[in-house]
């Protein structure tokens, strides 16, 4: 056979018998195990099930609907999951009860999800091509919060226009103890109030970033998640910043008391690429927080004065950090679970029971695992790219047991304790270096990564493709390639 013929089958073969093996050993993304209430739970639901009827909003900034409150509703159990969309990120979102039953409205995408104290549920969202733009030219995007009741009935809604639907929507929402609403806005980057419709309450990320002329008009920090830990005390995540914010409300205003991976010098080019972080002054120099720490980080959780856990998404794993002698590190860290690596991570939870909860969104699987590694439930979302899930009835709590600690972090009471909880100190390492679990890293680095970006732009693509599938199929490519340039060669 001709030597570039023979070359091009060669590397035919490698690439369909590779690829092929690869997928039929690979393992269920769902990990088939039993979830909490003991039922197994691996399949996707169909998000079609149950539908509620788009309620009609007005071309106004700032929109709602109310219905009558509702009689208080049995609390749910089991995980709730909000799922971004199917098999992209910018449609075929909806919200579910894991492997019971799903609640879909009619809007593209859905994000933060979690259980209000009635019974109902609360789901950040966001729709585009609408029509009622406000400032902004039509067709536009709305984003917002959703109340559902548990038939999948809209009880209240809350929606404003937004320049875009990318990087521009409501990602996280949560109910105050006084019945209103705070939230994130990344199209105008700022944290805000909600009560009966209206806007009470704004912090503008611009008192404490260096601002754009226009921040509509660039994904300049993408304010990510907002949890209330204390009495006007709020946890806020900056995602292009590396850095989560201690923000205390002041009457009218808003005061950051503490960063967390505070910039401390080095390069800040993590923060400064792809048009984000915004250097006003041309100092060269701009907040942006170690990478190394975290970044590009989701949903962190407050664990207690001196702890937090956070879902650092641009590093493919979840990282507990303490404060130790007034310096925020990282002492515990998860990189996957089953045996296969996080993909781009972006929530997690620390449970009453002690394991950990996590959403690996372009995994497109929810998992529980031990403090060790091991996992106890997983569950799959289907070609769905899952975004937050809460365990139900407690949710997310301001509050949780520690990992890799023999002693608790120094910090000072944050005032959420008012239930009697307290965080509690699991038996661990020294809290000096960090305890990591879940699969080891790839012996194909630059494969592996190759492959992380593959699966970003087509999350698509199915899960077992990763580093060592990648080289495989580089190097069927030079074969062909070079097959057939060398076949052609020959018969000039």
């Amino acid at each position: 056979m001709d030597r570039g013929l023979a070359a091009v089958a060669v590397g035919l073969t490698l690439l369909v018998v590779g690829l092929g093996a690869s997928a039929v050993a690979a393992p269920d993304p769902g990990g088939a195990a039993a979830d909490p209430d003991g039922v197994t739970t691996t399949d996707t639901v169909d998000p079609t099930e149950t539908a509620t009827t788009e309620s009609t909003e007005t071309a106004s900034t700032a929109s709602t609907q109310t219905s009558s409150p509702a009689s208080t509703q049995p609390s749910l159990s089991g995980t709730l999951v909000g799922v971004q969309g199917s098999g992209g990120y910018m449609s075929g979102g909806y919200v579910e009860l894991a492997g019971e039953r799903v609640l879909r409205d009619s809007v593209d995408t859905y994000f933060d999800v979690s259980s209000l104290s009635d019974g109902r549920l609360l789901a950040a969202w966001m729709d585009a091509g609408r029509s009622e733009c406000g400032p902004y030219e039509s067709p536009c995007a709305r984003t917002g919060f959703v109340v559902f009741d548990q038939e999948g009935a809209v009880v209240n809604r809350f929606s404003f226009p937004v320049r875009t639907s990318h990087n521009s929507e409501v990602h996280d929402v949560e109910a105050l103890p006084d019945g209103g609403f705070v939230l994130t806005d990344m199209d105008r980057e700022r944290v805000m109030i909600v009560r009966d419709g209206e806007v009470t309450w704004q912090w503008n990320a611009s008192e404490f970033y260096e601002a754009p002329p226009d921040p509509t008009t660039r994904d300049w920090l993408h304010v990510n998640d907002v949890d209330r830990i204390g009495d006007g005390r709020f946890l806020v995540s900056v995602r292009n910043a590396n850095q989560l914010l201690v923000l205390e409300r002041r009457g009218d205003d808003g005061e950051v008391v503490e960063v967390i991976n505070a910039d401390r010098g080095g390069s800040d080019a993590s923060c400064t690429e792809g048009a984000r972080l915004y250097d006003a002054d041309g100092d060269g120099d701009v907040r942006c927080g170690n990478p190394d720490a975290f970044r590009e980080q989701h949903n962190p959780q407050w664990l207690g004065p001196g702890a937090v856990l956070v879902a650092d998404s641009g590093n493919d794993r979840v990282v507990e950090l303490h404060r130790r002698n007034g310096v925020w590190r990282p002492v515990w860290a998860l990189t996957g679970a089953n045996g296969r690596s996080f993909s781009w991570p972006r929530d997690a939870d620390r449970l009453p029971n002690g394991n950990t909860l996590v959403t690996d969104s372009r995994g497109r699987r929810v998992v529980e695992v031990t403090e060790s590694g091991e996992t106890v439930w997983s569950y799959s979302t289907g070609n769905g790219i899952v975004y937050e899930a809460d365990r139900l009835p407690a949710g997310e709590r301001p509050r949780g047991p520690l990992y890799a600690s023999d002693r608790p972090p120094t910090g000072v009471d944050d005032g959420t304790a008012t239930d009697g909880r307290t965080a509690t100190v699991t038996p661990g390492g020294t809290g000096t270096e960090v305890v990591e679990v879940g699969p080891g890293e790839s012996r194909l680095p630059v494969f592996g990564e190759a492959a992380r970006l593959v699966r970003a732009g087509l999350p698509w693509l199915p899960l077992w493709l990763r580093g060592p599938q990648v080289a495989l199929s580089a190097a069927s490519l030079l074969l062909v390639v070079g097959g057939v340039v060398d076949a052609v060669w020959r018969r000039r």
